[in-house]
């Protein structure tokens, strides 16, 4: 019997089979992708997606930052976009990179060639690929306010050029389809800046993120997106929620809109916790928080 894995089209980049996820994400949970496909550049990905089995599900995700994969896995094929999608090129101000390209890169790069206007980026995990598609922001900056236009994939690999107007870009959102991949991005900054300044302006970001966030444990980032004029760790926070376990899931003490794997947490763990959290929020403000983090697959009762 032919297995649909053998229907997949040979490709340059790498197939991984029964990849286990909990190492591709910033939590360490989950269960295994049944495929994990790592394009060795935008022609295989877009290669691969024209000629991909349309009976195969498929989905993408990038540094895992904002990322819980539930523990039953992933099925079908999951695209990590990573080192094959992750050069940076600069001209004059504007900053040609792949999706692959981790946020903080990019902060660091534009500080060396003293192109200002994207400190912001250092304080966000995760990569451009992921930034561009939720309209990721920090420290009162989002993508989408320096964001010429995105470099898309469609799922029969067609490229596009989006601009923010054609994403439709507003807090934590954008319209592009399920399934399109951003490859790339073009981002505008402000040339002629002073190296050394930047650095200080980079330097401050990450120690107020330090001072004020859980850096250094297995989160996924901000877990709940801020509702409209209000800010979410504090409904969280009067909500009684702060400390909150469920196993060895944990709602941090420092900033209680993370969650924490503090030792052997399940993704249902930390699920569970988030709901729970949600329901509390509302039971005393009556405000329905929305998942920031991105949840994939299949509980352990499904397969």
């Amino acid at each position: 019997m032919v297995s649909w894995r053998d229907q997949l089209p040979v490709v340059r980049g790498r197939y991984g089979v029964g990849v286990r996820l909990a190492e591709q994400t910033w939590f360490r949970v989950g269960g295994a992708a049944d495929v994990l496909y790592r394009p060795a550049d935008e022609d295989d990905l877009a290669y691969y997606l024209s000629r991909r089995p349309e009976n195969i599900p498929v989905c993408v995700i990038g540094a895992g930052s904002n990322l819980l994969v539930r523990d039953g896995g992933i099925s079908g094929v999951v695209i990590r976009l990573g080192r094959g999608l992750s050069d940076i090129r600069i001209e004059g101000d504007l900053i040609h990179v792949g999706a692959g390209c981790l946020d903080r890169t990019v902060s660091l790069t534009c500080r060396d060639a003293g192109i200002g206007g994207l400190a912001f980026l250092v304080g966000i995990p995760g990569t451009i690929g992921g930034a561009v598609r939720m309209n990721a922001g920090a420290y009162g900056s989002e993508i989408k306010d320096v964001l010429v236009y995105a470099t898309v994939l469609d799922l029969e690999g067609r490229a596009y050029r989006l601009t923010p107007e054609d994403l439709q870009m507003s807090y934590r959102h954008t319209a592009l389809p399920e399934g399109w991949v951003v490859t790339g991005a073009v981002l505008k900054g402000i040339g002629g800046q002073d190296p050394a300044e930047l650095g200080q302006e980079i330097d401050a970001i990450l120690r107020e993120r330090e001072a004020s966030q859980p850096t250094r444990g297995r989160t996924g980032g901000s877990t709940f997106k801020n509702p409209a004029h209000q800010k979410a760790w504090q409904l969280i926070d009067a909500a009684g929620c702060r400390g909150l376990k469920i196993g060895d899931a944990q709602v941090s003490e420092k900033h209680c809109n993370f969650l924490l794997n503090i030792d052997q947490a399940t993704a249902n763990d930390l699920e569970s916790l988030g709901e729970e959290v949600r329901r509390r929020v509302y039971e005393t403000s009556g405000v329905s928080l929305d998942w920031e983090i991105v949840k994939m697959g299949y509980g352990r009762s499904q397969n």
